[in-house]
């Protein structure tokens, strides 16, 4: 999976890429993640790309012809490889939730996936005329930009590429698992009290250990 993302602040990913799994992921060349920033684009002088909205209000809004041109660097790049599919999610919170099945179909069906990450009060709505692309949101809640939900987006879809979790068996969405997990010792005290591993999970019961995972579920 090649990750395409539209950012005017790339270095935002730096320490999330760089770290535990997605790291491993990159390094072992199961996802590739690549960065077009809209500032490269722009013809001002002080590679300036934004602008006053029309109609008045408070922020600024971000123009469409260079985020439109680092989209078409990434078209561009991604089609070198003639079997490569393309998709394009726009970050908004009016957009469709964002689900882990969502990540499974788009694994499936998908090679790249361009990122456009907003900032200030968005980005000029015409881009949505010239490429097809959906409208995606992470929850019922504003953020200052799309770079934390790009983050979240391509973490969900990268673990349901095999080989990125080392076992795959790792996904805790496709079995019978559990919100509450437990590990050794057996029994801790903390303060005069003792904390307990349920018994249930020291039983070797299988069967009632999966009844409890479902009903913990």
């Amino acid at each position: 999976m090649n990750f395409h993302i539209i950012s005017l602040f790339p270095t935002a990913f730096d320490s999330y890429l760089n770290e535990s799994i997605i790291a491993r992921a990159i390094k072992d060349k199961k996802i590739k993640v690549n960065f077009y920033n809209p500032r490269d684009f722009s013809d001002d002088k002080w590679k300036r790309v934004d602008q006053k909205p029309y109609s008045g209000g408070p922020g600024m809004v971000i123009q469409a012809l260079p985020t439109v041109k680092a989209i078409e660097k990434a078209l561009t790049k991604i089609k070198k490889n003639k079997k490569a599919k393309a998709k394009i999610i726009f970050f908004s919170p009016g957009g469709k939730q964002f689900t882990t099945d969502y990540a499974k179909k788009t694994t499936k069906k998908y090679s790249d996936i361009i990122f456009i990450c907003g900032r200030y009060e968005g980005i000029d709505a015409r881009i949505k005329k010239i490429f097809k692309m959906e409208d995606i949101s992470v929850g019922p809640f504003v953020l200052t930009g799309g770079e934390l939900p790009a983050m979240i987006v391509l973490d969900c879809i990268s673990r349901q590429i095999e080989g990125v979790l080392g076992n795959f068996d790792s996904l805790e969405e496709s079995r019978v698992s559990s919100h509450d997990v437990y590990t050794r010792p057996e029994v801790f005290k903390y303060k005069g009290k003792n904390y307990r591993v349920p018994k249930v999970l020291l039983s070797g019961n299988h069967k009632k250990i999966e009844d409890w995972k479902t009903k913990k579920r």
